[in-house]
């Protein structure tokens, strides 16, 4: 079989993801076998490849294929998410380029531009996670608006309206005035922003006296029910009873008397807007005041707004500002830095408002959550310390507002017969709702046209919630096989930043629906950084295409890159120079393999014993690295893994292993180590599949033929035996004498090809094993162990052990001589200066410690240095 010289990532991957795809590895159907199984985090339909999604599937592929390789019933379902808010304003804006408004349409003739929009971007995401290895079973490609995972999430809607725990209510809730929807509590995101305090004088209505109220809001005035002092405040007793009226619309309203008011804060008095304010709806409860909504969806002021009205609520707020302050109103404005609510999504300023919505009481649905995460431990969160998190989250948790004001989703399925608010039913079906409609009113004379539907979505959390049993069946058919095999999954790999949107709503469902974990293990990666630490964004254009960089490095490349500086829940440092040392990774393990398989193989010559040593000693390290490996693993260090593997590959089999056995120029290889080395190459190529899985998958099948069922994908992991770790210990040992003969060669431009005389006094006790590699290694003729020192010869020590080269002839003595006195009289001087700064009382109690810790390293070093330097000296003379 032609093996090419270079490794051509580009033709490799295509030829080998075809491969696997041709012979269904990924495929998966309930058997015998203990299952492993995982869901792939949704991402959204419309969405394209970013370095996070890279991050993370590969963390994914890792887990999956080494769960194939030992064994497992490998499980890896794909899938996307709908991602109602998202994907309805790419949809409104791609009509809106088209003349086309959303409003002038029917919600049917919307749906039709939605899914044509889906049908037409949707799932190019999941072909860009081919491109980087993703072996998942795309036969079970899922998508949460599959009519089957529609039915599963109206028939929880259904099944929690029934129990009591979904109900609708008018209450004030988080409006994004972008996207013309909803958002839960946690879909907000406060940030700090500078804005002004400013100070409006309402005036006492029939009297020439004034009180001030500071707001940040000024357009709101226009919305004012109240202005409210605390009971206790004497600067205001005198009010009580009184009316003052409000500037620029002139509206006469009541002062009132509430403890809710900090007397201490701004002026003491308060506007209150119960339309606009959470806390301002409370106080208007108490005092039965009214509520004036100001603004229409898009946060433009409506009528209220009186001659402002149309305009957006951020050109308002300049302009009547500059009016109050025409008309004397506005006696001054103060900077203010205050704490803004943000869209997730859109990052528009949320607006407050009041609204029928449906929720669902958390307060029951969350206690096994909590259970099952903080105090039995049935589900780990890696890194432990998000436990903190989860635990905040979970303790002040809030009703869920579950409705929002769009129309790509699942439509909520309630059905209004009546004009008042409670003359509603709930069912999975129109006709169902019909039933209970005429069962409800005794009319069994109405029909579906006497019925409407709610027009709301669900969140997309919504179905989200239910990923894990609802793309095996679980929902509908809680007794089907697939569900009962791969249910519960195994682990679960995400960013922290959906930990509560998503993670937690899972654990809640999970312990409802089917009264056990969805998962058992939750690896929580860190945000993709570049490597001055930003967040990576097309704004700041520092963030890589993946398929470029996959283009440029190999998928191979781009894997290891990405997971060797990715430890769990922190953020990764990303820099393309970690790419291009998977890319040299790749390439050293390529030349490796094209070594061993152009060496001449003899059955005729006896195994050499420096061979037959590093076989001994490779598999012992191998063994003692797997052990390793499965610790990392089971902790989730996923990358600390990789490293461990890259290590044993690299330093290990590569820089030394392969050493230790190579031929001699133009010499044959005995066949027994041949075989062996073929072995072990094997082995590597197993614990690295995971990790480079197009790489070594090439030079498996480079190897030897190969049966369908013989493919490294579908291979087993290799098994762990007992550790000689003496054997590793020595040869530790052996390689720092390895490096010293190699110093003393280069030191005194000894050629490799001459060879040498090594002599040794073995203080230490080591034992000879390793001796045939050490000649070898160092081209050693002679290899002997003496009682006393060698006259006439270099020398250095390894520990305790004295190792003398005798250099008669091999090089000039009286310039040996004379570099060694310089070098002599150059370490003193710097030893002196060291020790000069070390007695000066001063410097060692004022330095930093790790500064002194320095300086006394440099001492003891320079003091070895010497010894050495007089030793080899007097050798010589």
């Amino acid at each position: 079989m032609n093996i090419p010289a270079q490794y051509d990532a580009n033709s490799v991957e295509s030829k080998w993801y075809d491969f696997w795809m041709k012979n269904n590895y990924f495929h998966s159907i309930p058997d015998e076998r203990e299952p492993y199984s995982i869901v792939i985090p949704p991402p959204n339909v419309t969405g394209v490849l970013h370095m996070g999604h890279m991050l993370n599937n590969t963390i994914q592929d890792v887990l999956i294929r080494r769960a194939r390789l030992k064994g497992y019933n490998a499980c890896w379902v794909p899938g996307t998410d709908h991602a109602s808010i998202a994907t309805e304003a790419k949809v409104v804006a791609k009509l809106k380029e088209q003349g086309i408004k959303k409003s002038d349409l029917t919600r049917e003739e919307f749906l039709k531009h939605a899914w044509d929009w889906t049908n037409e971007y949707g799932g190019v995401i999941l072909e860009q996670l081919k491109k980087l290895g993703a072996s998942c079973d795309w036969d079970r490609t899922k998508f949460t608006m599959d009519p089957d995972m529609s039915a599963s999430v109206i028939k929880v809607f259904v099944d929690l309206y029934n129990k009591g725990l979904i109900y609708r209510g008018y209450r004030m809730v988080n409006w994004d005035p972008e996207a013309k929807t909803t958002l839960s509590d946690e879909e907000v995101i406060y940030e700090e922003k500078q804005g002004k305090f400013y100070h409006i004088k309402y005036q006492i209505e029939g009297s020439n006296e004034y009180v001030t109220i500071a707001t940040t809001r000024p357009e709101t005035i226009l919305g004012d029910a109240a202005v409210c002092v605390h009971p206790l405040d004497e600067r205001y007793t005198h009010l009580k009873g009184k009316k003052v009226i409000v500037p620029i619309c002139n509206r006469v309203i009541p002062i009132i008397l509430d403890d809710y008011v900090d007397m201490e804060f701004g002026t003491g008095c308060l506007k209150v807007t119960p339309a606009h304010d959470v806390n301002d709806k409370e106080i208007g409860e108490r005092h039965n005041l009214e509520i004036i909504d100001i603004f229409n969806e898009d946060a433009t002021l409506n009528s209220f707004g009186l001659h402002y009205e149309g305009k957006d609520r951020f050109v308002v707020r300049k302009e009547i500002a500059e009016e109050l302050k025409t008309i004397g109103a506005l006696l001054k404005t103060e900077d203010h830095l205050n704490k803004v609510g943000t869209s997730e999504r859109t990052k528009a300023v949320i607006e407050p408002r009041l609204s029928d919505q449906w929720f669902l009481k958390m307060d029951d649905l969350v206690k096994p959550a909590i259970k099952a995460v903080l105090e039995d431990e049935d589900i780990k969160l890696y890194p432990k310390r998000f436990n903190n998190t989860y635990r905040h989250w979970l303790e002040n948790i809030r009703d869920w507002n579950i409705s929002r004001q769009l129309w790509w989703g699942q439509q909520i399925p309630a059905y209004y017969y009546g004009d008042g608010k409670e003359d509603f039913v709930v069912a999975e079906t129109m006709e169902e709702a019909l039933k209970l409609v005429q069962e409800k009113t005794g009319n069994k004379g109405l029909t579906t046209e006497n019925l409407t539907q709610d027009k709301d979505a669900l969140d997309t959390w919504f179905s989200s919630w239910l990923w894990p049993m609802s793309v095996f069946g679980g929902i509908m058919d809680p007794e089907n096989e697939e569900y009962k095999y791969y249910y519960p999954t195994n682990d679960l790999v995400t960013g922290p930043d959906i930990l509560f949107f998503w993670v937690a709503r899972m654990i809640f469902a999970g312990y409802e629906y089917a009264d056990k974990k969805p998962f058992s293990n939750v690896y929580l990666t860190g945000l993709v950084r570049d490597k001055q630490r930003r967040k990576m964004s097309k704004s700041l254009g520092n963030s890589p295409d993946p398929l470029d960089l996959i283009d440029k490095f190999g998928a191979d490349g781009v894997r290891v890159g990405l997971l060797l500086s990715a430890s769990a829940g922190n953020d990764i440092m990303f820099d393309e120079e970690l790419c291009g040392q998977g890319k040299s990774f790749a390439n050293k393990v390529w030349n490796a393999f094209r070594l061993i398989k152009g060496w001449e193989v003899s059955e005729s010559i006896e195994q050499p014993n420096s061979s037959k040593v590093a076989i001994e000693w490779y598999e012992a390290k191998f063994q003692k690295t797997i052990t390793e490996i499965e610790d990392h693993f089971s902790k989730y260090r996923i990358s600390d893994a990789l490293m461990a593997t890259y290590k044993l590959v690299w330093d290990d089999f590569c820089s030394w292993f392969l050493e230790m056995i190579k031929p001699g120029y133009q010499q044959p290889i005995d066949a027994v180590t041949h075989k062996r080395t073929i072995e072990i190459l094997e082995n590597n190529l197993r614990i690295l599949h995971p990790f480079m899985p197009f790489l070594t998958e090439e030079i498996w099948q480079h190897i030897a033929e190969r049966s369908v069922e013989e493919a490294l994908i579908v291979s087993s992991w290799p098994e762990i035996i007992t550790v000689n770790e003496d054997l590793i210990a020595e040869f530790e040992f052996t390689t720092e004498v390895v490096a010293g003969i190699r110093t003393i060669r280069k030191d005194k431009n000894i050629a490799f090809k001459d060879q040498i005389v090594l002599q040794i006094i073995n203080n230490e006790n080591v034992s000879s094993s390793f001796d045939s590699v050490i000649k070898k290694l160092g081209n050693i003729s002679e290899l002997t162990y003496v009682t006393d020192k060698v006259e006439g010869a270099l020398t250095y020590r390894v520990k305790s052990n004295e190792y003398f080269i005798p250099i008669a002839g091999a090089i000039n003595v009286e310039e040996e001589i004379a570099k060694i006195n310089e070098e002599l009289k150059y370490t003193k001087g710097f030893l002196k200066s060291v020790q000069g700064k070390l007695s000066n009382e001063k410097f060692v109690s004022g330095a930093p410690e790790q500064v002194v810790a320095n300086e006394r390293k440099k001492e003891a070093d320079a003091l070895a240095k010497i010894e050495t330097l007089e030793q080899s000296l007097a050798g010589l003379q």
